[in-house]
């Protein structure tokens, strides 16, 4: 099979370029477009230059419609507004659409399943192989373990991010809640000040760290009487993110139209 042409979206961004130098690293992928927003400093540059991969000799450019049409699929860690106008055109164009993008407010499911009768589409919370395993980890710990083990979930980012909780956390809560037959929505804790109370059974708690350079750490604990046990991921390196993304592109080029998560590409789900 030929080299699966790729197209990175919000390729001026930090994501973006690590997304180019992992598709430059691995085999079995091409770069054939980069896309960044109207306006944006990185236009016209040199997209390998730009992330530091070397000459390239493509473009960055805003033409994401003709991007899409010359493209087998698209990595993407934008905005959720940007992620579904992007969903919509990898859909007429019938292609692989990875989302790494974070900060959903929970209404975008239909829009990304209409997008998905067409599409291959993997959506993730994060990319990474490690966390991935960590959520099914975390789901089995939950169910086995069962109410009397509170869980609370404690994540660190870097001082920039600008979502909360992480897109990381609330995969692993959902994979928590997923594990006690849950809905997260009415068992989930954002916030503690003043008087609370005493912690009610069942809840999902959530903690929020930022500060520093901090690419990434998450720990899961499930406190019960006397024990308490943690499972942890920590992120050294940007390009986790980057290559798990790639990987999920060639996992999803020959599968049927849908929507799919890292769990699938993993084999988690079978």
């Amino acid at each position: 099979m030929s080299e699966m042409r790729l197209v990175v979206v919000g390729a001026a961004g930090r994501m973006g370029q690590a997304l180019v130098r992992a598709i430059t690293a691995m085999e079995g992928v091409t770069l054939s477009a980069a896309i960044a927003r109207e306006g944006s400093f990185a236009l016209g540059k040199d997209a390998g230059e730009l992330a530091g991969a070397g000459h390239l000799g493509i473009p960055v450019t805003d033409d994401a419609l003709t991007a899409f049409a010359a493209a087998d699929g698209v990595l993407d860690f934008t905005s959720p507004g940007t992620t579904l106008q992007f969903a919509e055109l990898a859909a007429q164009a019938r292609i692989v659409h990875v989302i790494g993008t974070t900060g959903w407010v929970g209404n975008e499911l239909p829009q990304l399943k209409a997008a998905a009768r067409h599409a291959r589409l993997v959506k993730s919370g994060n990319m990474s192989l490690g966390v991935n395993l960590l959520a099914a980890l975390v789901r089995k710990a939950a169910a086995a373990l069962g109410p009397d083990f509170d869980l609370e979930i404690v994540e660190m980012h870097h001082r920039h991010k600008v979502d909360a909780p992480s897109g990381t956390a609330l995969l692993l809560g959902e994979a928590a809640a997923a594990g006690r037959g849950l809905a997260l929505a009415d068992h989930s804790v954002r916030v503690r000040d003043g008087h609370t109370g005493p912690r009610p059974v069942g809840d999902i708690g959530f903690a929020t760290l930022r500060g520093g350079s901090v690419i990434g750490d998450h720990t899961v604990i499930l406190a019960g009487e006397g024990e308490r046990v943690e499972l942890s991921h920590k992120a050294e390196d940007r390009q986790i993110f980057a290559r798990g993304a790639v990987k999920a592109a060639l996992w999803a080029r020959d599968k049927n139209p849908g929507l799919y998560s890292m769990a699938d590409v993993l084999g988690l789900n079978d």
